[in-house]
Parts: C-alpha cells; structure tokens; sequence
C-alpha cells in the first residue's frame, strides 16, 4: 500500500490563522509553518497559482519544515488558461514586455509574446526545482478551470504542460463535469495513464454543470483526493468571499464514504496525498485530521 499523506490546501488562510487551531504562542509565519509541520506531512502552496513564489518564501517554507515534508505546488493562473491579473506577472516580465501587453487588466496568453511565455514557464519551473532538489516536491498541480472542456485542443493543451514540467510530477484538475462523465471517463484516464499524469480526484457539491463526479482513480504514481466541501448553496455563486464558497465541515460519516475508496487508491500508487480545501476556520485541519484517525483506525482492523 502507497503512502497516505493528509493535508490543507493553505496552513496560512486568514480565516485559520484567527481560528483556535494555532496556540496563542504561535504567532509568525514561521511558527505557523513549523506547528502546522509536526502536525501534517504534506501542505498545497495555493499561493503560487496568484503570483510567483519570492526567495524568501521559498526559504522560508523550506526552512521551516522537516525532512520528509511534501509540497505540492499549484501552477501559475496563466498557464492554466485562467484570468490573470497584469501585476500577477513578475515584475521582470512587466518591465521587460509591458509596452508589448495590450491588456492591463485581466490578461491571457495570448496577450504575451511567446518568448514571455516561455520564460515564465522558466521562471516557475525553476521555483519548482527549488522544492524538488530540497527533498519536498510532491506534485505540481494544474487545475483547468470550467470552461475547459474535452476537445482535442485541450488534450493537446495539457500535454503540452506535460512537456514544460517534464521534470515534475504533474497532477491534473478538472473543474467540469465533462472530463468523467460516463461518455469521456474512460477516455481522459487513458491519456492521462499515457502521460504519466495524475488525476486529482474531488469531492464536492454535485446536480451543478461544475459538478465534477467523485470517482476514485489513480492514473500515475501519485494519487490524489481533494475535498472541496458540499456546500451546495454557494458552489456556484458569484461575486462571493472564498471562504463563504467553501464553508463545509464533513462529518465523520461523510468521511468514511471515501475510506474505502482511498485505501483501494493506496493499493495502486506510490503516494497518495488527501487534500482538503473546505477552507472555513479550521474546518480543513479538523477534517484532515480526523481522516487520518480514521484511516489509521481501519488499517488496524
């Protein structure tokens, strides 16, 4: 069986850091990360998907977490074909191609020259790298957003992301329902398995077009679950703080509906990473930290 590691999608979200899950003592970054570190094995840096790491981050996470700690690192908003915000862009780009870039709102690819992309795709893969030669880089993380949908365009699209990390472990989120129905299920876990890609599995409100199914597959060496929350009400409203979309405290049986799956995952991968993102509170820490009691109470049946 694979290794299971639990974890949060954000150990630094405004809304835990001003929970109870942090002692009153832990006040700094780096007391956070070292207290969050002794209590989970992996963490998801969200923050990479809104800007480009600094050094000093990438230091400081580095720093302050122990040996055998894993990252799993969410790609850049551009290259996964979401709205950027034009002073998302590392600042050497915008000095360097900002009378080249029409745009100065939200931006697409598009409105980059090629060789702008391809030395953000440089600049992130070397930010990558950094967590990788530390020992601490478990998957980069390449989430599509909904209007991303199975043509061959995209397939395409993602194998071409397959190319630019080739050095990583790459695990892929779809955010419409599209990608697993019964019609292109089978379809997408065969280019992924090609592609030595991983399929981030979800649990997450379903009824809606978004509504990815919560089917348990492991496509690569990794697996990979995130739970999203089943907040129903707000999955899909607009203009909404985050924390309110993802306001979701699983109970313990709603856990349990995915023990079996998960285990059956850790029969097929090297590692499996169980993610959770209903970021409230402390919501997330406490879910993840009841799946692992759960799961460690039924290995031992």
């Amino acid at each position: 069986m694979g290794n299971i590691l639990t974890g949060v999608s954000s150990w630094s979200d405004k809304s835990l850091v001003e929970s109870d899950f942090y002692p009153p003592e832990v006040k700094t970054p780096a007391d956070r990360l070292q207290y969050y570190s002794r209590n989970f094995a992996v963490a998801e840096i969200d923050s990479s998907y809104h800007f480009f790491p600094t050094r000093q981050n990438l230091s400081l996470w580095l720093d302050n977490t122990p040996a055998g700690f894993t990252f799993d690192v969410k790609a850049f908003s551009l290259f996964t074909q979401h709205p950027t915000p034009f002073n998302s862009l590392p600042r050497g780009i915008r000095d360097k191609y900002g009378d080249q870039i029409k745009a100065k709102g939200n931006i697409y690819q598009h409105h980059l020259p090629e060789e702008a992309i391809n030395e953000l795709w440089d600049g992130f893969n070397r930010t990558a790298q950094v967590v990788a030669s530390a020992g601490k880089l478990g998957v980069v993380l390449v989430q599509f957003p909904p209007w991303f949908h199975p043509h061959q365009d995209s397939f395409d699209y993602i194998a071409r992301c397959r190319e630019r990390l080739s050095a990583f472990q790459v695990a892929v989120e779809f955010r419409v329902a599209t990608w697993l129905n019964d019609e292109n299920k089978e379809t997408t876990l065969q280019f992924l398995r090609e592609h030595g890609l991983s399929l981030v599995c979800v649990d997450e409100p379903q009824g809606f077009k978004s509504s990815v199914p919560p089917v348990a597959e492991v496509a690569a060496a990794t697996g990979f679950v995130r739970f999203h929350g089943r907040n129903s009400e707000n999955w899909e409203q607009k203009g909404i703080p985050t924390d309110e979309k993802y306001k979701y405290l699983y109970s313990e049986s709603e856990l349990q509906e995915w023990v079996t799956k998960i285990r059956e995952m850790a029969d097929k991968a090297a590692n499996l990473h169980v993610i959770f993102k209903n970021k409230y509170a402390d919501f997330p820490v406490r879910n993840a930290q009841q799946m692992g009691r759960i799961l460690e109470s039924n290995a031992k049946i």
